[in-house]
């Protein structure tokens, strides 16, 4: 019996005992599909296909580079929230009454006053941080480019933030030029960052018993997981970190503000430092951008049509990849261009798989992107009670640090006792949905406070923020951490969507182009803001009723398509994750050690 695997091509299947589909053997895939089950999975240690489908599945250890990685991402995204959390109200509010410098003056900080800088108004604070988002999450290309052709990881993230240090310090003089050189280099760091936590890891799957007899798989795959929730608790932790910089605003003004996390960024070199000589680092090839184009050009070769939806209609057909495999050719006949293997056309299939499921997040982080400033300016509506309005955003990430461990520890432990395999597909299929939820809840909030609030048919209706009255603000009476809801549903989405995200570029990846990949990944984020940054009429105080409403329709009709679409991903994901583990021959120009494996820095 046939079927298409997620590579588009044609896999034998035979029936199991338990009149289930197992994939049979196919150049395509490690599976090799024995009726009972007793093929050894290629790149494991003696791990049958029956083993895998019947045992538990584990994380394993992490070893202690991984952590020193996570420190690295601590300090550098303490660096970055410490800085744009407090971006809202510096451009949307003007100084309060008798600062110079920012600061709430003492006498008014028990009130309902707000720190602030320039003034502008609502509706160009959302621009102005929208295309800061825009700017930044385009950046990744540059660095993950650098380190995939020429530098490698290590040393990319070694002189950008060397680079973005010192653009910081000049932040403190220097404002607006220096945060935004100082955002761009930053983000050069975020694209390699992420891989190379993941790339500490060097185990294959594999089995063992645990001291209650029962025999477990030690799995690559629930360990890289687990690596990505923490990855993102340390984001989280720099983040919450960062609650400082409102009170430093609000009580002594921006400068110092800004001064924190450009202290706390001196961490990232010397925790690179630390552990030069013991990171796994997987070298750079120059031509790995070239090499990956050429296969696409050979597969895509044959199928070219003058009509359009007939070449759709080829580029679907069994045996796609073919033609950019050297074991299509006769011998002595393989293209000189042809300087790969099988396996490699394996990885590039799957990667473009990996960018289709990508596409969809633009919307995910349309809802997320609320909680950045849109909700800020609701807060500033309620009843603060001397509260910073820009504080609340930090429950996001200390949700996120509380859940993380729930989730890690508990709830996927609990699934996969339970023989339930919740795939990356449901993952962030769960997370579309949750985040519909959380723009559903800002939406009947934002109603309430417009209902209760003192301007409530006058010259600032449906404007609680805006609200004054004889020159005092007036806001609604309902308090501030009512809005606690949308901030944790979104942590929540996160873990579900956001950190799978992580999880599914570099898994997906060939290894010598996962921070290529991760840019792509990371670069849905600058599409979110550039489709955000055509909303910006809509995006004021009178509106947010129905902007956050439409958000919440949005995101469950695109999860669900997205489900829907993906699903079979699903059903393939274990096949996926082991190409390129297997025997392979590697780059010409290369040994196969040198293909499968990295070296250390």
């Amino acid at each position: 019996m046939a079927e298409k695997n997620a590579l588009g091509e044609k896999v034998i299947t035979a029936q199991s005992e338990k009149n289930t589909l197992t994939p049979a053997a196919s150049i395509t895939t490690p599976f090799h599909g024995e009726p009972d089950g007793s093929s050894i999975i290629d790149g494991s240690e003696g791990v049958t296909e029956h083993e895998f489908a019947t045992l538990r599945h584990v994380a394993d250890r992490l070893p202690y580079t991984a952590w020193l990685v996570v420190v690295v991402e601590f300090a550098e995204r303490w660096s970055y929230y410490g800085t744009t959390n407090i971006f809202n109200n510096y451009i949307q509010f003007p100084l309060p009454p008798g600062s110079t410098n920012g600061a709430v003056p003492p006498a008014l900080r028990g009130g309902d006053d707000v720190a602030g800088a320039l003034g502008q108004g609502q509706q160009k604070a959302f621009a102005l941080r929208t295309f800061n988002t825009f700017w930044i999450y385009c950046t990744p290309w540059v660095g993950g480019i650098i380190a995939d052709v020429l530098w490698g990881r290590y040393k990319t993230i070694m002189v950008f933030s060397l680079l973005c240090k010192t653009a910081m310090y000049l932040s403190v003089f220097l404002l607006s030029l220096s945060l935004l050189w100082a955002s761009v280099l930053g983000k050069c760091i975020k694209a390699n960052v992420s891989p190379m936590i993941a790339e500490q890891y060097t185990g294959k799957l594999r089995k063992e018993t645990l001291p209650s007899g029962e025999v477990v798989i030690k799995s690559p795959a629930v360990t890289i997981q687990s690596v990505y929730l923490w990855f993102y608790a340390a984001i989280n932790f720099g983040s919450a970190g960062a609650i400082s910089a409102s009170f430093l605003a609000r009580d002594n003004g921006y400068w110092a503000a800004f001064l924190v996390p450009t202290c706390i960024f001196a961490l990232v070199p010397i925790v690179l430092l630390i552990g030069k000589n013991h990171y796994i680092t997987t070298p750079p090839r120059g031509s790995i951008l070239l090499e990956t184009f050429r296969v696409i050009g050979y597969a895509m070769g044959p199928r070219w049509s003058l009509n359009p939806f007939k070449t759709y209609c080829n580029a679907k057909a069994d045996g796609f990849w073919d033609p950019a495999k050297p074991s299509y050719y006769a011998e002595g006949q393989v293209p000189e261009k042809m300087t790969w293997d099988d396996e490699f056309v394996g990885e590039v299939g799957r990667t473009i798989s990996a960018c289709k499921v990508f596409l969809f997040f633009p919307v995910f982080w349309l809802c997320y992107s609320q909680i950045d400033g849109n909700l800020g300016t609701v807060a500033a509506g309620m009843t603060l009670n001397g509260t910073p309005n820009d504080l609340i955003q930090n429950l996001n990430p200390i949700s996120i640090i509380v859940m993380i461990p729930i989730f890690d520890y508990f709830v996927y432990p609990f699934l996969r006792r339970r023989g339930i395999n919740f795939t990356p597909i449901k993952r962030i299929y769960a997370g579309f949905l949750v985040a519909g939820l959380a723009m559903t809840y800002a939406s009947v909030l934002q109603s309430y406070i417009n209902k209760t609030s003192p301007c409530r048919g006058g010259e600032f209706d449906k404007q609680p923020a805006a609200c004054s009255i004889d020159g005092v603000h007036s806001p609604s009476p309902l308090n501030v951490w009512i809005v606690s809801g949308p901030y944790i549903l979104v942590g929540m989405a996160e873990i579900f969507a956001s950190i799978t995200s992580l999880e599914y570029a570099f898994t997906k990846a060939p290894k010598r182009m996962k921070s290529v990949v991760m840019a792509f990944s990371q670069f849905q984020t600058a599409l979110s803001s550039a489709l955000n940054f055509t909303l910006t009429a809509v995006n004021v105080e009178n509106k947010f009723v129905w902007l956050f409403a439409s958000f919440a329709i949005t995101a469950w009709i695109t999860g669900t398509v997205f489900f829907f679409t993906f699903r079979n991903l699903d059903r393939q994901e274990a096949e996926l994750n082991a190409i390129g583990q297997g025997q392979r021959t590697g780059f010409v120009d290369e040994s196969p050690q040198a293909t499968i494996e990295g070296e250390r820095a």
